[in-house]
């Protein structure tokens, strides 16, 4: 918000605009998540899940710079991503639930996450399993003459497998349309980047295919939006494969059952003080694009959001016993 009497212009009042929304995806990627760690230690989530706390500004950073028709493929820490896409809150959290109104109808859970519609393909449970998908739908768009692009998130512990490798191999020796995207969060499951990798600038990597590439502070929504702008217009332009680094951390442990024991608690609180959400948010209110009353605004209605995602988990059905087959085994007729 401005100060009384300023003039505004278009220009300034669309970027405060962006800017806000900006804020408020952040805000609701990390209340959502904090609601299913209670609904984890509850009972009403099962299975694994992986939290993208701490992590929420690169996939806000990137996805409103895609159309529509642009292809995501994502990990098994997916929520975010999910979320920014435009994915309902309430279909992911009765996804989580494992009930039929979930995106995947249940039976995906956390760390399948997917809907058709909004080219979220996944959720992937294993680890660079999404890269060779992203290599697949990048090449069905090309030979379709499809002006889309594939944006791939994987962390950095999948650049130590050999999908990775072949992925980035076959992106560019067949030119394209890929926007890999490595959240360097350090650790992977729980070992450090230096006990894995024995060339550890992420970017380096693409230089033995040729493929251009970038880092960026993934702690700084505005600079993951910057960069990630270039690199999505260099990929639509020449249809060649790209890969953007975005170096970041993850405050929570790898999945509620990681007992963190790789990493020291202080080193936790320093990249705390870094957090992307707290310091976005301060930037706005320097420039007085929002004040303390509009962000308490905004948190209780992200509040209200999350508690209707619940509601709508808990309203949905479990899927019949006798549809267990389904979509499972498709006997072929003599």
């Amino acid at each position: 918000m401005k100060k009384a009497g300023a003039q505004i212009s278009e220009a300034e009042n669309e970027t405060a605009e962006r800017d806000r929304e900006t804020l408020r995806q952040m805000l609701l990627i990390r209340r959502f998540e904090e609601k299913c760690v209670e609904l984890y230690s509850a009972g009403k989530i099962h299975g694994f899940l992986h939290l993208y706390i701490g992590e929420e500004a690169v996939a806000v950073g990137i996805m409103p710079l895609l159309k529509a028709e642009d292809r995501i493929v994502a990990t098994y820490r997916e929520h975010g991503h999910a979320l920014a896409r435009g994915i309902s809150p309430g279909a992911i959290m009765a996804e989580m639930f494992g009930k039929s109104n979930g995106c995947s109808k249940g039976r995906g859970g956390s760390m399948h996450l997917f809907d058709a519609e909004k080219r979220f393909y996944g959720g992937n449970a294993i680890v660079g399993g999404g890269m060779p998908l992203a290599v697949g739908l990048a090449l069905a768009d090309k030979m379709r003459r499809n002006p889309f692009v594939t944006v791939c998130f994987f962390g950095e512990g999948a650049a130590a497998e050999g999908e990775f490798h072949e992925s980035m191999n076959l992106a560019a020796l067949w030119k394209l349309p890929v926007l890999f995207v490595c959240e360097n969060n350090l650790y992977a499951m729980g070992t450090a980047l230096s006990r894995s990798h024995s060339q550890t600038d992420i970017t380096r990597k693409a230089d033995a295919y040729g493929m251009k590439s970038a880092a960026v502070d993934g702690m700084k929504v505005t600079e993951v939006r910057e960069a990630a702008g270039q690199a999505i217009d260099f990929v639509r332009e020449n249809s060649e494969p790209f890969l953007l680094e975005a170096r970041t951390y993850r405050f929570r442990a790898h999945s509620m059952y990681d007992p963190e024991l790789y990493r020291s608690k202080d080193e936790v609180e320093e990249w705390k003080d870094r957090c992307p959400i707290d310091s976005f948010k301060s930037e706005l209110l320097n420039r007085n694009e929002i004040s303390d009353i509009d962000v308490a605004r905004m948190e209780k209605e992200i509040e209200s959001e999350v508690k209707e995602a619940v509601d709508f988990a808990e309203a949905g059905e479990w899927e019949p016993l006798g549809d267990l087959l389904k979509d499972v085994y498709t006997p072929v007729e003599a």
